[in-house]
């Protein structure tokens, strides 16, 4: 039986905020991801053997989870998840320095390539011509064989990306507003709205707030705009 949709009403967020992985050894993939620089949201335990780890990867709105008796998928079994990047060299050495064996950048040949597994047809070393958004990738795996996929997205095509609902929006924005109040004073000349942002985006990708002033301060200080 289908369901019509209300008339004239605002369609409900329905916002993905955790993906599980499936992995045999919960404590070597625990160490992985946070050697990273993932942060921690969770590790719980249960006496019924239940168990759930959640990691945040640097401003990312989504979280992974893995652990004991979370999914019957075998161990490795995940493929194809996105990490959007804004710099793919950037974030390729970052990742092979904290111990990610991440592959050269590619571009994809033919359509879905970029799903394939290393060393198959259809990968071509080097970025993409023209150089686009959406068409240049890297990829690496977890100690399991999950398959993690770099794109590098420098500009979104209309209307995509990450998003925040005006509740959550307007808490960050009085929060910034309260904290901006006491840096200001002894502050350089600057625009409240590059010190905002600054925090926000600090917040947003996992900071606390005192060092989240602290980045909001120097990115002000490096641009004084």
């Amino acid at each position: 039986m289908s369901i019509a949709p209300p008339q004239n009403s605002a369609i409900v967020d329905t916002k993905l905020e955790a993906v599980v992985i499936p992995v045999a050894d919960v404590d070597r993939a625990k160490l992985f991801y946070g050697k990273l620089g993932w942060r921690l949201d969770a590790d719980f335990a249960f006496d019924n053997g239940f168990r759930v780890v959640q990691y945040t990867p640097p401003g990312s709105p989504c979280s992974v989870q893995f652990g004991t008796n979370i999914t019957t998928a075998p161990p490795g079994s995940a493929q194809g998840l996105y990490l959007i990047v804004a710099d793919i060299e950037s974030a390729r050495n970052e990742l092979g320095a904290r111990g990610a064996e991440v592959s050269e950048v590619f571009h994809p040949a033919t359509p879905g390539a970029q799903f394939q597994p290393a060393g198959q047809s259809g990968r071509i070393s080097g970025r993409a011509p023209a150089d686009p958004s959406y068409r240049t990738f890297a990829t690496f795996s977890d100690p399991d064989g999950n398959v993690w996929l770099l794109q590098e997205i420098r500009t979104r095509l209309p209307g995509r990306g990450v998003s925040l609902d005006v509740a959550t929006l307007r808490e960050l924005l009085r929060d910034a507003e309260a904290r901006h109040g006491k840096y200001e004073p002894t502050a350089p000349k600057h625009h409240w709205s590059t010190w905002y942002a600054a925090y926000i985006v600090a917040c947003q990708r996992g900071r606390t707030p005192d060092e989240a002033i602290e980045d909001a301060a120097a990115y002000t200080s490096s641009v004084r705009g």
